[in-house]
């Protein structure tokens, strides 16, 4: 089949087209290259369209004749959506709007990225996909906001789309080299530099933290089973990882401990984040995760290598 990939030069998006090459898949991407990067994709053979979500022209053009689309694209992170709001909403919000009306135009498949930055002030854990949501960011907001146009595009319109809420993804092509950078990459780009890590907070936060293979095999499940779920599912698998067991770890694969600076907190950012992977594991029960300790080798074996 031919699936468009909007953000397919990002980190995830990247690592997902690998994948459905690998499967024999025609793969178009549609990106901005705002954040993404056109050498992710070095050597692969798939048409790249360098347009933004929010140009409907370009959304249309790019998801004509295709069978599915993974809507990948987003203005990312808290502290971001904290700063621009507005930009946040446009991305997120419209973004995925105006990818709906060309799903709905070309009747394809709908993969979606939301976030589990929609519990937001929910402080009940682990998280199960029934419970309420309240953001306590921008980008929280965004996200709901675009999920549900996704589920209402379902009722109203018939869209065959599924809804994935995704957990603090990490692993290989996430960039470390930005302000908004998230914590992995950049614990581990300093680290491998020699420098000070910067955590915000005391490090006592948790997150469920999910290596993006796992995200890929979830994703790429959905799309060959063309697999519509009628209400959001979270992706992520149930462990609950200090911001300092990271640094630990990072230390111990490097073999040696590692000097931290502590800064205040980042407006938005929840404490702690655990999922309840129950109906994940009813959908997907082919993916297994992968274990904490190879997926941070995974990251800084990757970074040597960059």
């Amino acid at each position: 089949m031919t699936v468009l990939v909007t953000g397919g030069a990002g980190f995830i998006g990247a690592n997902l087209v690998r994948s459905l090459l690998a499967r024999g898949h025609d793969v178009r991407v549609l990106d901005d290259l705002s954040t993404g990067r056109l050498d992710n994709l070095d050597g692969l053979s798939v048409d790249v369209v360098e347009g933004s979500i929010t140009d409907p022209d370009a959304v249309a053009a790019a998801a004509a004749d295709v069978s599915a689309i993974v809507h990948l694209a987003a203005r990312g992170s808290v502290p971001r959506s904290v700063a621009d709001p507005v930009g946040a909403h446009t991305a997120n919000a419209t973004g995925t709007l105006l990818v709906l009306e060309a799903a709905r135009a070309s009747r394809a498949h709908v993969v979606f990225s939301s976030s589990s930055s929609v519990y937001g002030v929910n402080t009940a854990l682990p998280k199960r996909e029934e419970m309420w949501t309240q953001p306590m960011s921008p980008y929280g907001a965004s996200k709901l906001a675009a999920e549900s146009y996704v589920m209402s595009y379902r009722s109203a319109y018939g869209l065959e789309a599924i809804a994935l809420r995704f957990f603090n993804v990490y692993g290989p092509l996430q960039r470390p080299d930005h302000d908004y950078a998230a914590a992995i990459p950049r614990f581990a780009w300093r680290a491998l530099a020699g420098e000070p890590l910067v955590v915000h907070g005391d490090g006592e936060q948790t997150r469920d933290f999910t290596h993006v293979d796992a995200v890929v095999a979830v994703t790429m499940s959905a799309l060959e089973r063309r697999l519509s779920w009628d209400r959001p599912v979270n992706l992520a698998f149930g462990e609950r990882t200090r911001v300092l067991d990271v640094v630990e770890e990072i230390g111990r694969q490097l073999g040696r401990d590692l000097d931290v600076v502590h800064e205040a907190p980042r407006p938005g950012d929840v404490r702690d984040s655990q999922n309840d992977p129950t109906l994940l594991r009813e959908l997907f029960p082919e993916v297994s995760p992968v274990p904490f300790r190879d997926g941070i080798a995974s990251v800084l074996d990757w970074m040597r290598r960059a």
